[in-house]
């Protein structure tokens, strides 16, 4: 039997009108792993060896920029971007590089410096607190908030650099203070706004209303369109690829994540999902082949586990040993039809990041899991030894081994 299309067999609420291939990708992607999430109390910070390798994987995946130091903190620091830079030029990697900075001169020097020792060219990531609880906690006047912005984006545009201007604590900072703060950053010269959930406290509709505000400011100002806009978020609430999907439609043009969302406390949006989700939503259209092996990669480096039930790097991501679930996805599959074996029991084809449905045998399993288990193999799986492993997981506390299905089927097929 023919398999119906798409849309006959799945009615996606969540889904608008794909984009057309030559709009390109609904907004831009900028990989903080190498720095916000290095900023994770967990971390190591890897040897530079690694860092080229995961820059490379981020470029393979299409992800447009990536954030990779903060070289005015140090020596270490400065050394890495320099030496990440000259890999981006000598590898003619599409990737653009970006670098934090304080609103200070002594953190935009390096990155103007490396700049002229590489010929990259590096985006200023210029930031400072914006909300009054930060300010009362730091005893800032807001004048003075003002001030050291205007000082650093003139600074930075004065040196060559594109500069994205950072209010952190954006989703909790009063209005009449971001208008003041965007509006002396554009007229300095910044090209991009970046508006942060720095504390994890936003909400779906919250972020909506802050992207749209920040939208008809800078429409108000004539500079929609030509002055991006970019959502950096935190997973505090559990809210944030919630809350960066709903700052992509309500206008946002570039948002942040890290891989596996590692970063300060309990982290960052993950990359990894925003990159699925993205390209499921038809906003973007990234080969993620290569996907599972960046996250991977990226968990070595920094020292990191990647838990089980993460969400579409874990090891339970696509596999089942449920029985209802397996025979769906059996039958799925005894229909020759890949696609439909991908999809019946799963929300996220395992196939777009290079993986397959696995189907395991444990004490909610149903004969249908051994005798795809076995014959999977290219081994007998007639009923008698069906049912003598279906026993011996009924008996157990958790999923069998592959090795401990191998051995019931040897001691039961050698004895029979």
């Amino acid at each position: 039997m023919k398999t119906p299309s798409e849309d006959r067999l799945v009615y996606d609420w969540s889904r608008r009108r794909p984009r057309a291939a030559e709009e390109g990708p609904l907004a831009m992607l900028d990989d903080e792993t190498l720095r916000d999430g290095l900023q994770s109390p967990s971390v190591q910070d890897p040897p530079i060896e690694d860092k080229i390798k995961i820059l490379h994987f981020m470029d393979r995946m299409g992800i447009e920029t990536a954030n990779i130091g903060l070289p005015g903190s140090g020596p270490r620091q400065r050394e890495s971007v320099e030496l990440l830079c000259r890999e981006m030029a000598n590898a003619k990697l599409n990737i653009q590089a970006n670098c934090a900075a304080r609103t200070l001169r002594e953190d935009i020097q390096p990155i103007a410096d490396v700049v002229q020792a590489t010929g990259v060219p590096i985006e200023a990531c210029v930031f400072i607190g914006s909300s009054p609880i930060r300010q009362f906690a730091e005893e800032w006047e807001f004048d003075f908030v003002r001030r050291l912005s205007e000082e650093a984006v003139r600074f930075a545009v004065g040196e060559g650099l594109k500069v994205m201007y950072v209010t952190e604590d954006t989703i909790r900072a009063r209005p009449e203070h971001l208008k003041v703060l965007f509006e002396t950053a554009v007229e300095a010269g910044a090209s991009r706004l970046c508006l942060c959930d720095t504390v994890g406290s936003a909400t779906p509709s919250g972020t909506r209303n802050l992207v749209e505000w920040v939208v008809d400011l800078l429409n108000g100002l004539g500079v929609g369109g030509q002055v991006g806009i970019d959502w950096h978020g935190h997973r505090d609430r559990g809210l944030d690829v919630a809350n960066t999907l709903s700052a992509i439609e309500a206008g946002a043009t570039r948002v942040h994540g890290t891989a596996l969302g590692v970063g300060e406390r309990v982290g960052n949006t993950p990359m990894e999902q925003l990159l699925v989700n993205m390209r499921l939503l038809g906003w973007r259209q990234d080969d993620l082949s290569c996907l599972q092996t960046y996250v991977e990669t990226v968990s070595e480096a920094v020292g990191v586990p990647i838990p089980v039930n993460q969400p579409i790097v874990g090891q339970d991501a696509f596999r089942t040993a449920t029985g209802v679930h397996a025979a769906a996805v059996i039958k799925a599959q005894c229909k020759g039809d890949s696609w439909l074996a991908d999809r019946v029991y799963s929300g996220v084809p395992a196939s777009i990041i290079g993986r397959n449905q696995e189907i395991e045998v444990g004490h909610l399993s149903g004969a249908s899991n051994v005798h795809f288990f076995l014959s999977n193999r290219g081994l007998d799986d007639q009923d008698s030894v069906c049912e003598a492993i279906l026993d011996a997981a009924k008996k157990s506390e958790r999923l069998l081994t592959e090795e401990e299905v191998l051995e019931i089927f040897r001691e039961y097929t050698a004895t029979s």
